[in-house]
């Protein structure tokens, strides 16, 4: 619910922008966001009248663990998704619960060995049929089942997944080579450790020096 009001406020404030914004560039920049904006608004689940959150709250118990860990395939009609949690087949069926809706799903594994879990995936690729989602409980593992609504090919399982990719495409898909080389390069030493940092440093160095003795050429 939280996020979901600053969702609302950061939406409020493109429009509002978007009353002052003259440029056109500016004002396709403020489009885009405004239409991602009610995109993500509207494919959050529906708040949980407050009895039914009280009821839960009191009957989770505990505490609530986070689920990152997952693989995931696919087949014509499915994404599926697998979540390792030893024990879950000892669990009543109705512990083991899964929220649908067309764009996303989220998990809650209740009193699992005295803890809770949870999962949520919201933005997915491309809508899923609500009615045809299902989940299954395996032994140590839980299928989550997601129908898709088209019978097509997912590139990745959700939209910011995607735009991440397409930025570090883009970042080397460049006509110039030493440029998309430096991009790479600059990667490689912001997410690298300490060895790594090193290694870059020492083959810059080197380079330098042998483009000021003439051995290469100065453009490479």
């Amino acid at each position: 619910l939280l996020f979901l009001k600053q969702l609302q406020k950061d939406l409020e404030e493109v429009k509002e922008l978007l009353t002052k914004a003259t440029r056109k560039r500016l004002r396709d920049v403020l489009m885009t966001e405004k239409h991602k904006l009610e995109l993500e608004i509207k494919n959050q689940p529906p708040p949980k009248p407050k009895d039914v959150v009280e009821e839960e709250k009191s009957s989770l118990g505990g505490y609530t663990v986070k689920i990152n860990n997952y693989g995931w395939d696919q087949s014509d009609k499915f994404i599926k998704i697998y979540i390792s949690l030893n024990g879950v087949q000892k669990l009543p069926a109705e512990n083991v619960q899964v929220n649908f809706t067309e764009r996303s799903f989220d998990l809650l594994v209740k009193n699992l060995n005295g803890k809770n879990y949870t999962m949520t995936f919201n933005n997915l690729l491309k809508p899923i049929s609500v009615e045809g989602s299902s989940r299954k409980i395996k032994t140590d593992m839980v299928l989550v089942m997601c129908r898709k609504k088209r019978e097509e090919k997912w590139e990745c399982l959700t939209q910011v997944e995607k735009e991440s990719k397409e930025k570090e495409k883009a970042a080397y898909d460049t006509s110039d080579p030493s440029e998309g080389l430096m991009n790479l390069l600059k990667k490689m030493y912001a997410e690298g450790d300490d060895e790594m940092k090193r290694t870059i440093n020492k083959a810059w160095v080197e380079s330098r020096e042998k483009q000021s003795k003439g051995d290469i050429p100065m453009d490479i």
